[in-house]
């Protein structure tokens, strides 16, 4: 509901602070005293456009602050945090009017665009009156109200999901036919370039095999130079071993003189020429090896270069190439088996098309069922609300054409109503006066109270031309309604001033020269039954109207509808 409502600078309202009240709230005041300006101002926190005009003379800016408090499940609270914005207790709106015109908007201190607070502020409030456009007036909302009427808010999630599903297999079809146009356009080039690769067959890997048999193959003439050195300083006449023979004879000479103490010098180069001769034969065997089992390097770098050339043809590394291939040849193989995977896809597209219109034609069922009890339970109400002979009525047609089907089914449904006998019905804003309209707002607003999330309801011109039983049958339902959301009612009537659980009273004054308009809480029993009796009799209050309005506000505290 409405918390708190800070006005500073908005017209003839300096500054303006207001706390808000559960139930039926009655604004009341002379007529000019500025009870439009409260809605004015009010409009401007709910996102309504901004005009210079608005800012009050001589001041920089005008600036309108609007609390809410809101259950906490309330399904604002979701919308604000899918939007970065802090859901705390309570929810805050601001905007501020420059003296040129240009505003700012903010929800709990972040600023927003102008039209994401008139979203917000719609699901907050719902003002209904002579200039009012959105709410039941939006052909576009009737369908929602309905099915909460219905209590079928489920089966139509259950719907609009389905329509989704049968919209992304529409998509995917339609994605795969455009692929397969374009890739059809393509198919000779596929077909030479995967018989290509596949010619090739390359294989992960196979590069860096190829790359390092190549480097062996071109270092062969320098391996065959060193280990013909290598074998020459082995087997040479001065080489190694013969080095060795001549050691041996060395010490076997010396060790006729010496006894054993040579003999371990005689065995370690016993060793040492095993080595040698093991070393020299390696060195001979590798000299003399043809590297079979490297290959010829004319085949090598063929193979080598027509993977590189074939990767940089298609922009990918050597390895990448059998990943292309595979991509290719898929690509190919839709174009060649595309009857195939269409029929897949179009199988896909009916069974998600029966889902939705077994879904859709379930609910339209049930929503032609309740058009007909909501349309009777609004004509019920409307001669006690002087609209006699008007007639209240639900359109909802089910549509054969899918160009009219969507996310909310296959009806279209629409509120329209005819003010006199015989005359053709219409929608509500082309028909009925404002008071008309506020009055068919109260009839319907009162059917389907507890069926809308909207927390705080504004009724103005709800009264225009009634008087008498029919005024009080207004304020008796106005406070009915109040009994499922806060109501703020803008009203002549003292019958329902009388109804408000809490009244609020606009007036003129003068201050320093300057005219401002403030609004008091009435508290207190006598002050309510003074404006009651002024709102009956005018300016020169009589007893009788005191006595009358003692009557009125003692008669609305007898009958307080039950919840």
């Amino acid at each position: 509901m409405l918390a708190s409502l800070d006005i500073q600078n908005v017209i003839l309202i300096d500054r303006l602070s207001l706390e808000g009240d559960a139930g039926l709230v009655a604004l009341t005041g002379e007529t000019g005293a500025g009870k439009s300006i409260l809605l004015d101002a009010l409009g401007l926190a709910l996102g309504a456009r901004a005009e210079a005009g608005l800012v009050r003379q001589g001041a920089a800016q005008a600036t309108v602050t609007a609390s809410f408090e809101l259950p906490t499940r309330h399904p604002l609270r979701d919308f604000l945090a899918e939007h970065g914005i802090d859901g705390a207790e309570q929810i805050i709106l601001r905007r501020s009017v420059a003296k040129d015109g240009r505003s700012k908007a903010f929800i709990n201190d972040a600023a927003v665009s102008v039209q994401f607070l008139r979203d917000v502020g719609a699901q907050l409030i719902e003002i209904h009156g002579q200039f009012d456009t959105h709410g039941l007036l939006d052909s576009a909302t009737h369908v929602d109200t309905l099915d909460a009427f219905a209590e079928t808010a489920a089966d139509a999630r259950a719907v609009s999901s389905a329509w989704d599903g049968w919209r992304a297999a529409l998509g995917k079809l339609e994605e795969a036919k455009a692929g397969i146009d374009a890739m059809r356009l393509q198919e000779e080039y596929l077909r030479y370039t995967v018989a290509e690769l596949e010619k090739l067959a390359p294989k992960g890997g196979e590069e860096a095999v190829l790359a390092e048999k190549r480097q062996r193959l071109l270092n062969r003439g320098k391996l065959a130079e060193g280990l013909s050195q290598a074998a020459d300083i082995i087997t040479a006449d001065n080489g190694l071993q013969n080095l060795c023979g001549k050691l041996e004879g060395v010490l076997e000479r010396l060790s006729a003189k010496s006894g054993n103490t040579l003999a371990p010098m005689m065995e370690t180069l016993a060793r040492v020429r095993v080595d040698i001769e093991d070393l020299g034969w390696q060195a001979e065997r590798l000299l003399n090896a043809d590297d079979a089992d490297v290959g010829n390097l004319e085949d090598i770098e063929e193979r080598y270069f027509a993977l590189r050339d074939c990767a940089k043809k298609h922009r990918c590394t050597p390895d990448d190439l059998p990943a292309v291939l595979d991509d290719l040849s898929q690509k190919l193989r839709l174009i060649t088996h595309r009857d195939d995977a269409l029929g897949e896809l179009e199988d896909a597209v009916k069974r998600a098309r029966g889902d939705y219109t077994t879904l859709a034609e379930k609910l339209s069922a049930k929503r032609q069922k309740a058009a007909g009890k909501l349309a009777k339970a609004v004509n019920a109400e409307l001669p006690a609300l002087k609209l006699d002979k008007a007639k209240f009525d639900v359109e909802c047609k089910k549509s054969t054409s899918e160009d009219d089907w969507g996310p909310q089914g296959i009806d279209r449904v629409r509120f329209v109503v005819a003010t006199n006998p015989g005359a053709a019905p219409g929608p509500l804003d082309k028909i009925a006066s404002g008071g008309e309209l506020s009055r068919f707002m109260l009839a319907l607003k009162l059917i389907l109270s507890g069926g809308g999330s909207v927390p705080t309801l504004i009724f103005d011109e709800v009264d225009s031309g009634i008087g008498g039983a029919v005024a009080d049958a207004v304020g008796e339902r106005l406070q009915r309604l109040s009994l499922h959301c806060q109501v703020l009612v803008v009203t002549h009537s003292p019958q329902v001033a009388a109804r408000a659980a809490h009244h609020w009273h606009v007036a003129k004054t003068e201050q320093k020269g300057t005219v401002v308009t403030r609004i008091t809480p009435l508290t207190e029993l006598s002050a309510r039954q003074e404006e009651i009796a002024r709102m009956l009799s005018g300016a020169n209050i009589t007893t009788e109207a005191r006595a009358q309005a003692a009557r009125l506000l003692e008669n609305a505290e007898k009958h307080v509808p039950a919840a």
